[in-house]
């Protein structure tokens, strides 16, 4: 893997393969258009997308909201000093996702506004690729929703998130996707508790 030293590097060599692996994916697709291998298309849209956007859980979180993230004058500096900080304190809870409040730059604000800007970044493959976007789409929603309740409810999150528990609780342990550990499992930085 890239050093912690050149962090901009690596996270730019994983955008680029991400870039890459998607589009072709999406371009094996295009090559099942008739209508006999409609339902196939159909499915591979909705497991290419989850993929999709747990590779992209994995990747943003770990290069770039931990790795960038370490820097204090990044922009990202918040995960770790506002969120993480919070939640350490907190035993998982963070309190700022009790109520929303659209008017406060915050973690959650943040939050929101990358996955904006992940909505617009797809539309435009919308109109080719509608099961995939909707797909993508329903996890940032899933993604949202899991993150909000795992740190309302520490409880729930220790039993049905653990591995994002896991992160909070035990620094250093990995444990980059919330939805599910499926990348965490393939790349080895699935941690499980002791």
């Amino acid at each position: 893997m890239c050093s912690s030293i050149d962090t901009n590097c690596c996270a730019r060599f994983y955008l680029i393969t991400y870039c890459y692996l998607l589009y072709s994916a999406l371009d094996i697709l295009a090559l099942l258009t008739d209508t006999q291998s409609a339902m196939l298309n159909f499915s591979l849209q909705i497991v290419l997308a989850l993929l999709y956007t747990n590779l992209g859980e994995w990747l943003f979180h770990k290069l770039i909201l931990h790795g960038l993230g370490k820097n204090p004058g990044s922009m990202w500096a918040f995960h770790l000093q506002e969120h993480h900080a919070v939640c350490k304190q907190n035993e998982m809870l963070d309190p700022g996702y009790r109520r929303l409040k659209l008017s406060v730059w915050n973690p959650q604000t943040k939050e929101l506004t990358v996955f904006a800007v992940l909505f617009l970044a797809h539309a435009p493959l919308l109109g080719f690729y509608p099961v995939f976007c909707l797909a993508v789409y329903a996890s940032l929603a899933l993604y949202y929703f899991k993150h909000r309740k795992a740190h309302l409810d520490p409880a729930w999150a220790k039993a049905h998130l653990n591995w994002h528990y896991q992160h909070h609780m035990r620094p250093n342990s990995g444990n980059w996707c919330v939805t599910w550990p499926w990348f965490d499992m393939l790349l080895g930085t699935r941690s499980k508790p002791k």
